[in-house]
């Protein structure tokens, strides 16, 4: 399985850490963590769209009041600017005033890429293209798109793979990866899924195993089902015990196996729970996610 990552990504997770010891000094080295931890824009979907949080500040609140240095944009919360060159400008300047990596962006409501009508799915590809030009001048590795159709098994797998492929077509040559999300539909069926990325048979077309989002699919075979394909990862939560565990699943064990698959770049906290604000939930999530960096070293 191909895991090497782009010059970009490299330099934007700030490369290897080297430990300056002293003349003499004799320590023992601190092991890596085992994944990077970023952040999803979507954990503070009640707050951008209330307004109380401006999506320009998005990645100096990453920074600052978490320490978080990649985040994760979602295409709504600045729809009608995906070709509006100032205001991208504005994005990476808050972004590099901060130090922040721009990851990737989740792109929605652009038409389904498996719609069974052949002028749908190609209006969903040229929807979709945009989002890849504004990907390349935010620095960002990948867009995360849907695969949505109709049909049956079979059919939605082909339609689906079809409207992927050409995608990806569009993406490679500006060094970008196509990732899909478990987002509902025969999407959330991680065998499905894996079933058409092989079919797209594209090394930049991969996916993006999203630990909330398998429906009625084993979240745990889903994850496994999808995980030879990932290029991203996202650690969606809801809600925690007083241990810090989160109570919806055993986040211990989906991180095993994202580690196993040999993934070790970035799990995005996306939290989505209601009990607690959103700045606590993401809180909560960080802190079970470095407890866990730590033990599974």
């Amino acid at each position: 399985m191909d895991r090497s990552y782009s010059r970009r990504e490299l330099i934007a997770a700030g490369g290897l850490a080297v430990a300056a010891l002293g003349p003499g000094a004799c320590r023992t080295p601190t092991k890596p963590a085992p994944f990077k931890i970023s952040l999803a824009q979507w954990s503070l979907h009640r707050a951008l769209q209330a307004r109380t949080l401006d999506h320009f500040d998005f990645a100096a609140l990453a920074r600052r009041d978490f320490g978080i240095e990649a985040i994760e944009y979602v295409n709504t919360f600045f729809k009608d600017k995906a070709r509006d060159p100032a205001y991208l400008a504005e994005m990476n300047r808050r972004a590099r005033d901060e130090g922040v990596y721009q990851h990737l962006i989740m792109c929605d409501a652009e038409g389904n890429l498996g719609d069974p009508d052949p002028a749908k799915r190609a209006t969903a590809i040229e929807g979709h293209r945009k989002w890849l030009d504004a990907a390349r001048t935010l620095g960002c590795a990948m867009i995360r798109v849907n695969a949505a159709s109709e049909g049956s098994f079979e059919e939605q797998q082909r339609l689906a793979a079809d409207g992927l492929r050409r995608l990806t077509q569009l993406a490679a040559p500006l060094e970008l990866d196509i990732v899909v999300e478990n987002h509902g539909g025969l999407s959330s069926n991680g065998r499905w899924l894996a079933g058409v990325i092989r079919m797209v048979s594209h090394p930049r077309c991969g996916t993006l195993p999203d630990f909330g989002n398998f429906d009625e699919y084993d979240r745990y075979q889903g994850t496994q089902d999808l995980m030879p394909f990932a290029k991203a990862v996202s650690a969606k939560s809801h809600d925690f015990d007083s241990h810090g565990n989160e109570t919806t699943k055993d986040y211990r064990r989906l991180l095993r196996i994202v580690l196993d698959a040999g993934y070790r770049s970035w799990v995005g906290i996306e939290y989505e729970g209601d009990r607690l604000s959103e700045r606590d939930g993401i809180a909560a999530t960080l802190r079970l996610l470095r407890r866990l960096q730590a033990e599974l070293a």
